[in-house]
C-alpha cells in the first residue's frame, strides 16, 4: 500500500493483478486498484475531477482526465472516508500510475490538488 497526505487529505492505494486475457489478437494484463480518501482537515471538501498518468512498460504514457471518480463527486466532511475501486489494462505485465484529484474546500471556496502517489501495477510472476 502507498499513502500520501496533501493539505489534510490522505490518499491510500492498494493494487491487485487480476489476470490476462486476449482481445483483438493481443494479450492484455488487467489490474485493479482501490483508493481510500480520508479527510483529516477541519473543512468539508469535494472531489471534482481526476488526472492520471498511466505508465505501461511497452507503451507511451497515457494521460486520462475526467470528472469525479467512477461517476461520483464525493463530499467528505472532517473525519470522513470515501473508498472506491477501479481498474486498468496494460499491454505489459509491468507499469505504474500516478496523478491527482482536483478538490474544492467548502470553507474557503478554493480549489486545490491532492496528490495520488505513484503506485506499481505488476504481475507477480514479472518481478523475479
Amino acid at each position: 500500500m502507498v499513502t500520501q497526505i496533501t493539505r489534510g487529505i490522505k490518499i491510500s492505494v492498494n493494487t491487485s493483478f487480476e489476470g490476462t486475457y486476449f482481445k483483438n489478437y493481443k494479450i492484455h494484463f488487467a489490474f485493479s486498484y482501490e483508493i481510500t480518501i480520508e479527510n483529516y482537515s477541519k473543512d468539508s471538501v469535494q472531489l471534482i475531477s481526476r488526472h492520471w498518468e498511466i505508465f505501461d512498460s511497452l507503451n507511451e504514457i497515457e494521460m486520462v482526465d475526467g470528472e469525479g471518480v467512477i461517476g461520483k463527486k464525493p463530499v467528505l466532511k472532517p473525519g470522513e472516508t470515501h473508498t472506491y475501486s477501479s481498474g486498468c489494462l496494460l499491454s505489459s505485465p509491468y507499469g505504474a500510475m500516478k496523478g491527482f484529484f482536483n478538490m474544492i474546500n467548502f470553507t474557503t471556496t478554493k480549489n486545490f490538488r491532492v496528490i495520488v502517489p505513484a503506485f506499481r501495477l505488476s504481475a507477480p510472476y514479472a518481478l523475479n
